[in-house]
Parts: structure tokens; sequence; C-alpha cells
């Protein structure tokens, strides 16, 4: 489709409008016969929205051709009265039938499928991720001073504006002596030869194990915290930037995912009717002293641990920090 429409546009300078019922009926493309109708317009409408989104904004980019070998593997269906629904240890879907799976939540009576979207993982599992609809109603809860304030921490994740630091389990850290082991093994295979895809497939599936620790810490953590607290307050950092070399801690941010922590609480915190303000990352929250509000421009300086103010205020940079997000997020909070 993308490239019938780039030569029809170099032709005649206008949009061409496709469908994938045209390449069905053309002898090349019988075998689109036998996928499931829905996720072929799927992935139409998703070329379409980024074809249409470079001719209003040239920024976004042109679309590319997906790669056979390096793009993630997934296609999404829609329900329609039933093609889709979930058994106790199984999921129907369309052109399919049901396969077998482990069901991990199960829905409500009064749920109803919208969609699945079907993904296979580079360690050679499936997953099936469903939408569901529903209708409810989030009650916010009163604003009070039930809260906590959040620094990022690189080794440890974050430090509270109680002065507890999280602490990170390091699970890349702890794994990187035997993914090493097991990626220098893969590179004395002959590729594309099944010792080679053996080895491969020993890699992917540590790397995926030790994502997998990650998110059961993470999300236990954020499940915690929102359960605990009515105001969750933050800096608004940018942690792709974090994570480069010239940072000199990418590996320590990434091991961390204080960015996917971020996320888990904002929609544990929104589902509860609670609240999480993210505070401006340009706030000098480690250089202002919370007891008397001076700003220190010598605490720029990373090395500097320890907060030192005239009026006699002292605690660790990180604390202070943490502090002054709680009160500043309270405030913002306040103000909207």
């Amino acid at each position: 489709m993308l490239a019938d429409k780039v030569e029809h546009y170099k032709t005649t300078g206008e949009m061409l409008m496709t469908t994938p019922a045209q390449y069905k009926k053309l002898d090349e493309y019988k075998y689109l016969k036998e996928v499931d109708s829905l996720a072929l317009s799927n992935v139409q409408l998703h070329l379409q929205t980024a074809y249409k989104n470079f001719f209003r904004d040239k920024k976004t980019g042109f679309p590319k051709f997906k790669s056979a070998k390096y793009s993630r593997k997934t296609y999404t269906t829609n329900n329609q009265k039933g093609t889709i629904f979930i058994t106790d240890n199984g999921i129907k879907l369309p052109k399919i039938g049901i396969v077998k799976a482990k069901i991990h939540r199960k829905p409500e009576s009064d749920w109803v499928i919208k969609s699945t979207t079907i993904s296979q993982d580079s360690d050679g599992k499936f997953y099936a991720s469903v939408l569901f609809e529903y209708a409810g109603t989030i009650n916010k809860v009163s604003v009070s001073d039930n809260a906590i304030g959040f620094d990022y921490k690189s080794d440890g994740l974050y430090t509270d504006s109680f002065g507890n630091t999280c602490g990170s389990p390091k699970y890349y850290r702890k794994a990187q002596k035997k993914l090493t082991k097991l990626q220098r093994q893969l590179s004395r295979k002959e590729k594309n030869s099944n010792n080679h895809n053996k080895a491969r497939l020993k890699v992917a599936r540590l790397q995926k194990h030790t994502s997998n620790q990650r998110l059961d810490f993470l999300h236990k953590k954020s499940t915690e915290i929102a359960n605990q607290y009515d105001v969750v307050c933050v800096e608004n950092l940018d942690m792709k930037n974090m994570s480069n070399r010239s940072f000199g801690n990418g590996k320590a941010t990434l091991d961390n995912g204080y960015g996917m922590f971020l996320t888990m609480l904002d929609y544990k915190l929104t589902d509860r009717g609670k609240y999480f303000v993210k505070v401006d990352k340009w706030y000098p929250s480690s250089q202002i002293c919370y007891a008397c509000g001076k700003q220190h421009k010598e605490m720029k300086n990373l090395s500097m641990r320890k907060f030192v103010c005239e009026c006699g205020y002292s605690t660790d940079r990180d604390t202070n920090a943490a502090l002054n997000i709680r009160r500043e997020g309270l405030r913002l909070l306040q103000i909207a």
C-alpha cells in the first residue's frame, strides 16, 4: 500500500486511497484472504494516519517500510458480535479459534471487549492484550496533607520527603555477567544456523526475565504508594535524555526504570481518584533551603551530598529536594 501511494503521488501529485480488498483480488496477494479482515483494516488505518500526519507536519517524517527482521511482530483486531471472547484457559480469536492461554485477569460481567492486540516477543512467547470498555465513575478524594515528594536517585530509584531511599534491586547489573557470557557464545555461532537461533533465544529469555523482574518490582512499589498517599509530587524529568552517555549513568537510569515507575504511579493514582503532580524540571529543588527558602547555587555541584544552610538547617541533599518538590507540588495543586 505504501509503495503504491508513493508511486501514485510521484506520478499525479495526488493521494491514492487504498484498501486491503483491492489486493485480495490479485493473484500475488491471495494469501491475504486467510488473514482476519479487521487486522488488515487496522494496518490500513495506521498507514493512512501516518501518511496524513506527514503532509500536515513534515517534522513527523515520511512513513517507512516495516522491517521483516527487526520490527515488532504484532497485529490488532476488533471484536464483532463475539468474535473475541475469553474462557477459563484460553482466548478465541477471529480466523484462528480458541488458543490456550494463561489468563492473568478475569473481566467483570459488564465489561465489553473492544479489541485485542496479539504480539510475539523476541523470546518466542505470544501475548494477547485485550481492551475493554465499561461504565464507571471516579470519585476524587479531597486534597490533603497526606502527600509525598520524590527526588530521582540514580543509585536507588528515589529518595522521598521522609528521608527514605527506595533502593533499586539493579536486576540488569546482577544479570550482566551471565548476559555477557551468552552474548559471547551467540557471536561465535554461524548466522542463520540452528545453533545461532538457540543461542539467540537464550539471550532473549534472560533479557525478558530481567525486564519482568523490574516490572514486577515497580508495579508492587507503585501500588503500595498509590494505596498509601493521596498526593504524589515528582519532578518532570526527561528520562530519555538522562539515559544518554553524556550523563555518565545511562545503565543505572535504564536499570531503574524510573520513567515506567512514574507512568504506573500516574494511572494508578488517577484510577483511585488521587493526585499525581509534576513539578517543572527547572524548579531548583536541590538548591532551595526547605527551612528558610534561601537558594544555594553551589548545590548545582552534584558531588555535594549534604545540604547545609546558614539558618542552621542541615540534611541530605536528596531529602531536601524531595521536601521542596512536595511543597511545590501541593502549591501547584491548590492553584489548579
